[in-house]
């Protein structure tokens, strides 16, 4: 079994596995050929051409971690929507709130009687005692992020390399030769970000030292592990030593638990007991409907407060009108109280640490030169032998031919995982069962590549 695939082997795969996917979805390809004329890329977003198949498959129903196409095909769903739906499709409790709710209107501007309940339960959950709503986790990062300029009086931005902070202009920074530098295949950039954004490397605490000692960084704004560039978890002691760095420089800590959500109810920071003046949680946190939420310190919100009742007369410039309707507070406080509770989390690591297993077993009886890292209920697989430590590390890791060749597999055989990297994530409803499904599936792939019996 050879630790490397021959490149004609994964072209020949993905050529086949692209064929294969044509001739069983011809619903799908109808619907494409039917949006192509109306939507740019053919689809509602042009994240969803992005799967590598021949043209997007059509999805009729998703319900628990099942999908259904509008052929009639059915996929275990590892990829839960990258994340927005992380404790399922439709949860039982959010869909019966959202139900109740619908009736009795869908936006006011004005708050529900839910509104007590949430903020409650948020600071409850998280240990912020102060939370404003917004539609997504980049409204909220962008929220954050004029809020730590406002109370600081600094202008600077730092961000970690190859973090991902939704699509805040101030974050679409990266390190190029120790340098920071836009990041490729911006659309229609004009602004040189770099004047007022840093990138620094993650788990180097010396560089973060280094960028902030001039004392004009506002703000670190960082997931506490990496997740979208490939996963890179914190070495001991970073994120521990990223607080006590921020606060000796002045510096506000903002925590992006968008992804990390997956760690335990209260997040990355909440369980390893890093406390942030700020935090941004969108995606998954009202069981998959457009939602948000950022939180505050007992101090940043004070020093808010303050400046609202003090600023000259004007828009604040932070807000939208549909954040925090009366849908999406019924659904998030259905979420937070019945859906993404503690059992649910234990069951969801549980079952991540199965796949993990799985994934390690596999990758050992084959000889590959891969790794598995975990975060909670999130889980990948990496084309390196051990977890990489940096965004350069997990970039060198990618393969995209490759990963494209597996995902195409497993796709065809009744399997979704993320298309943008190797992750999957294991819901509320995902089972043991589920795991064995991929890991026979992902093994089918390797044999068919190295040229074995799949």
């Amino acid at each position: 079994m050879p630790t490397r695939f021959d490149r004609s082997a994964i072209l020949s795969v993905i050529d086949g596995e692209r064929r294969r996917f044509a001739a069983a979805h011809p619903a799908s390809e109808r619907l494409a050929r039917d949006s192509r004329g109306h939507f740019l890329a053919g689809v509602p977003m042009h994240w969803m051409s992005d799967w590598g198949t021949p043209f997007p498959l059509f999805v009729a129903s998703a319900e628990g971690v099942t999908l259904s196409d509008a052929d009639g095909h059915r996929y275990v769903d590892f990829c839960l929507g990258d994340t927005a739906a992380m404790f399922g499709h439709s949860p039982a409790p959010v869909a019966a709130a959202l139900a109740r709710a619908a009736p009795h209107g869908l936006s006011t501007m004005l708050p529900s009687p839910d509104a007590p309940a949430v903020g409650r339960l948020l600071a409850e959950r998280f240990g912020l005692p102060v939370w404003q709503l917004t539609a997504t986790a980049t409204d909220a990062n962008r929220a954050a992020i004029r809020w730590a300029r406002a109370l600081t009086g600094r202008g600077r931005v730092l961000v970690f390399d190859g973090g991902y902070h939704g699509t805040v202009d101030d974050t679409f920074v990266r390190l190029d030769h120790g340098r920071t530098a836009h990041r490729p295949g911006l659309i229609g950039q004009q602004a040189d970000l770099t004047r007022h954004s840093v990138a620094v490397e993650f788990n180097d605490l010396a560089a973060l030292e280094a960028a902030l000692a001039a004392g004009d960084v506002a703000c670190v704004l960082t997931e506490p592990g990496l997740t979208n560039c490939g996963m890179v978890l914190p070495q001991p002691g970073f994120l521990e030593g990223v607080r006590e760095l921020t606060r000796r420089h002045g510096t506000l800590l903002i925590l992006d638990e968008t992804h990390t959500l997956s760690t335990g109810p209260g997040g990355w920071g909440r369980q390893a007991g890093v406390d942030a003046d700020m935090l941004t949680v969108g995606k998954a946190i009202a069981g998959g409907l457009p939602a948000a939420v950022y939180g505050m310190s007992a101090e940043v919100a004070s020093r808010a407060e303050t400046l609202l009742a003090t600023k000259e007369a004007g828009h604040s410039g932070l807000g939208t009108t549909l954040s925090a309707n009366l849908f999406t507070l019924a659904a998030l406080r259905a979420n937070l109280e019945a859906v993404a509770t503690p059992a649910a989390y234990l069951h969801m690591t549980g079952t991540a640490s199965y796949l993990a297993h799985r994934l390690s077993e596999l990758i050992a009886r084959r000889h590959l030169p891969w790794c598995v890292t975990q975060i909670g209920a999130r889980c990948e697989f990496q084309f390196s032998p051990s977890p990489p430590a940096t965004a350069r590390e997990a970039a060198a890791a990618m393969d995209g031919e490759l990963s494209l060749a597996l995902h195409l597999f497993l796709l065809n055989r009744g399997v979704a995982i993320t298309p943008f990297h190797n992750m999957m994530l294991c819901a509320p409803a995902t089972t043991r069962e589920h795991v064995d499904t991929l890991a026979t599936a992902l093994d089918g792939a390797i044999a068919a590549l190295a040229g074995t019996a799949a």
